[in-house]
């Protein structure tokens, strides 16, 4: 790919200055005709794309078909010198790594107007497949509500010029939509490439028009689109260009980074039509059923199900049937009703007496709110994995009875009585950006009130778990199913969105990303400032979106709201308690939470645990134990190291990364898993009999066996250690295990 981008790279800038050459020089022949005869000025010459056309100077404006053959043709030559020339100022997408495993060669703008991304890259699909797949932006674009062709036209020269009216989902409930009036112009160039080019008629005089959208703000697109050009032997090689305007004035200061970013607009948009056309081309070729019987398609439709529901949910727009609710006099938490037929199709209510209830609606309950010095994705995954830290398992019940046929009753919170989860995979993305899954909620048991016995499911979509992805948004979005989960089932889907506000990501030079290692340092002026662990993410604040849908009976409206809302506030609550725990500068503030790597407890308790591995198995743990990186060393160790307390049900307290990884789960969520919960029935009989020797022996070797992670994965091992920790008293502080050569099995 890089070889094939080289040479598409010399192709262009060798094109590029044929154009220039060729634009100076019948400029300057137009201008010495016009000193020759000064009367006649109709007329001057214009080179697009290599193809030498004789225009009038003054070209019509209009609606008429010269008039929009003319805006077209402007369109395309300012497209060409964005996607191949140097009419923006391009810089390197911060912590884009180049190479053959890359998605491909993204820059974003710097210093003009509006945000703008470009990429280049390699597809293996053909030029024709490429356009139709990108004109569909529905399809692959998740903000992307709706494009309607107002009107369209063929040229003269075989292209064809579309009048388009486009809608974006706004993505918190903080700040309006997005519309735009667009001019789309598809033609085919001297050299064979594929040219799709768009930008808005806002500011046409005598144009076409379209008076403003209610709860839209209506947007403008500076030239962009694809240029496609066919590979030997099959395959493209594609030009994207993004470049918009979001009219940031029209949203609360603290939102406008949302608007102003070119990062987040390429992670969003530009990047998501390449990894889509990846991703669809991987599809074709490798047409394999995966997940549950479904094929990949399948499953990529399912995700865009929920996510178009949760947008929906989000933005509630009044043409889709949402109409508000009165307030209970707070406003922290909007609610909103819909009893529209096609919002509650499929969804199945009966009364007590078994005859059907025709009287269905949806409401949502949503709410927006600020973050500090969170990373999205640990926030994420924190919600993800320990799904009973926030949410209510009678309320997850209520929610996936609407979806099955049979009584229904208002839910009864059950705090405390939540079964076992279990994640499923489905299917993911090429990079790994997306996942879809099924999340079992096991045992939510029986009740008089609610005869739906038995487990739920969820189906999820997850996004933006990378943490050393810059300015990635982060999704966690799900809907409850039935356990046939066929393919027309209803889908309300709730969940939360979190996206990054002031990452400082549309710097002209890609950020540094802090790994944990950098934050294990102590300076010779003490500890790092909190701060820079949070540099990991690059991100210090973002904004929280969360949305949650609930089927109801019309009759059970008031009380239903009333649910709705205190629920979402109990969430918040739950989501702010979470996120001070994240937060490194609360780290060690807090009883029950480790304190951060780099404290002196943090590096004092690495060096117990080498010097008792060295006094009870007589060799060294690590290979440079004097030295000061004691605690990193340990950290980046290869086996997973887990310790855990001295207590009748003894509970983990520090792991290193690779334990982390091992366990699935977090620093800070790591005392919520017990010593036995990792162990089968064979590991626990084991352990039980063997713990004592431990404690009088002061170790004890393991055979190769079966453990199990939070997320209840099966994880092999080749063989483990323990080891009893002695402090500086000599007496023992905790026990610590070495899982050596594991995998997820």
């Amino acid at each position: 790919m890089n070889k094939l981008l080289m040479e598409e790279n010399d192709r262009l800038q060798k094109q590029v200055s044929q154009l220039v050459y060729e634009n100076s020089y019948f400029r300057q022949q137009t201008q010495n005709a016009t000193t020759l005869a000064t009367t006649d000025t109709s007329c001057e010459s214009v080179v697009t794309s290599g193809q030498h056309r004789l225009t009038p100077q003054h070209p019509p404006r209009d609606a008429s078909p010269a008039g929009l053959l003319s805006i077209a043709e402007e369109n395309l030559a300012q497209f060409l010198s964005k996607a191949t020339g140097t009419a923006v100022e391009w810089v390197q997408m911060p912590g884009m790594k180049p190479g053959p495993d890359s998605i491909g060669i993204v820059a974003i703008s710097h210093g003009c107007t509006g945000v703008a991304a470009r990429a280049c890259g390699l597809v293996g699909l053909e030029p024709t497949r490429v356009a139709e797949i990108l004109k569909d932006r529905p399809s692959w674009f998740r903000d992307c509500r709706a494009v309607d062709v107002i009107n369209a036209m063929s040229t003269a020269n075989g292209g064809t010029i579309e009048l388009l009216y486009m809608q974006l989902y706004a993505p918190t409930t903080l700040a309006p939509a997005r519309d735009f009036l667009l001019l789309r112009y598809t033609s085919v160039l001297e050299d064979g490439s594929l040219v799709v080019c768009e930008r808005s008629l806002n500011n046409t005089q005598n144009g076409p028009s379209m008076p403003p959208t209610q709860h839209f703000v209506r947007a403008e697109m500076l030239p962009s689109g694809y240029l496609i050009r066919p590979c030997e032997g099959g395959g493209s090689i594609i030009h994207i260009v993004d470049h918009m305007d979001l009219e940031p004035w029209s949203v609360p200061e603290v939102l406008r980074p949302l608007y102003e970013s070119s990062t987040l607009l390429a992670q969003k948009t530009t990047m998501a039509a390449l990894r889509h056309l990846r991703q669809i081309s991987q599809e074709i070729s490798q047409p394999n059923v995966t997940g549950w019987g479904r094929r990949p398609a399948a499953l990529r439709a399912l995700s865009q199900r929920l996510s178009k529901g949760f947008n929906e949910a989000v933005n509630g727009f009044a043409d889709e049937g949402w109409s508000l609710l009165e307030s209970d006099g707070i406003d922290d938490v909007t609610v909103l009703v819909n009893s529209s037929p096609t919002k509650t199709m499929g969804v199945n209510f009966s009364y007590d007496n078994g005859f059907p209830s025709m009287n269905n609606a949806v409401l949502c309950a949503k709410a927006s709110m600020l973050l500090q010095n969170v990373p999205p994705a640990i926030l994420l995954r924190f919600l993800r994995e320990h799904r009973s830290e926030w949410a209510d398992n009678g309320i997850d019940a209520y929610a996936a009875s609407a979806i099955k046929a049979g009584p229904c009753s208002l839910p009864v919170s059950r705090a405390g009585n939540f079964g076992g989860q279990v994640i499923l995979p489905l299917a993911h993305t090429i990079e790994n950006e997306e996942f879809i899954e099924v999340i079992k909620l096991e045992n939510m048991g029986y009740r008089e009130d609610m005869l739906m016995p038995g487990d739920v499911f969820l189906l999820q979509l997850c996004s933006g778990v990378d943490e050393n992805a810059v300015g990635t948004c982060a999704e966690l979005i799900f809907a409850p199913i039935d356990a046939s989960f066929s393919d027309d089932a209803p889908i309300i889907p709730s969940g939360f969105r979190i996206i990054p506000l002031d990452s400082g990501m549309d710097a002209s030079s890609p950020n540094r990303t802090l790994d944990l290692a950098s934050a294990l340092e102590v300076g010779p002026a003490g500890n790092r400032a909190s701060g820079d662990l949070s540099g990991r993410s690059g991100c210090t604040k973002s904004v929280m979106t969360i949305a949650f849908q609930f089927a109801f009976e019309m009759h059970l409206q008031e009380n239903v709201a009333s649910m709705a809302r205190q629920y979402v506030r109990s969430i918040i609550a739950s989501v702010q308690r979470v996120a001070l725990a994240l937060s490194p500068s609360h780290f060690g503030s807090h009883a029950g939470f480790w304190p951060p790597h780099g404290t002196p407890e943090a590096h004092t308790l690495a060096r117990w645990i080498c010097e008792s591995y060295r006094i009870y198995l007589g060799v060294k743990l690590l290979k440079n134990e004097g030295s000061d990186s004691i605690l990193k060393t340990l950290w980046h160790h290869s086996d997973a190291l887990v310790c855990c307390s001295l207590k009748t049900l003894p509970v983990f307290t520090f792991s290193n990364q690779a334990g982390l990884d091992m366990l699935e789960t977090t620093l800070v969520a790591l005392q919520d898993i017990t010593l036995e919960k990792i162990f089968d029935d064979n590991g626990r009989k084991t352990l039980c009999s063997e713990f004592p020797q431990i404690m009088q022996q002061g170790f004890m070797c393991l055979p190769g066996g079966i453990c199990l992670s939070s997320m209840g994965r099966p994880v092999s091992y080749e063989r483990a250690v323990a080891w009893k920790v002695l402090n500086e008293e000599e007496s023992a502080h905790c026990i610590c295990f070495m899982f050596m050569n594991w995998s997820f099995v």
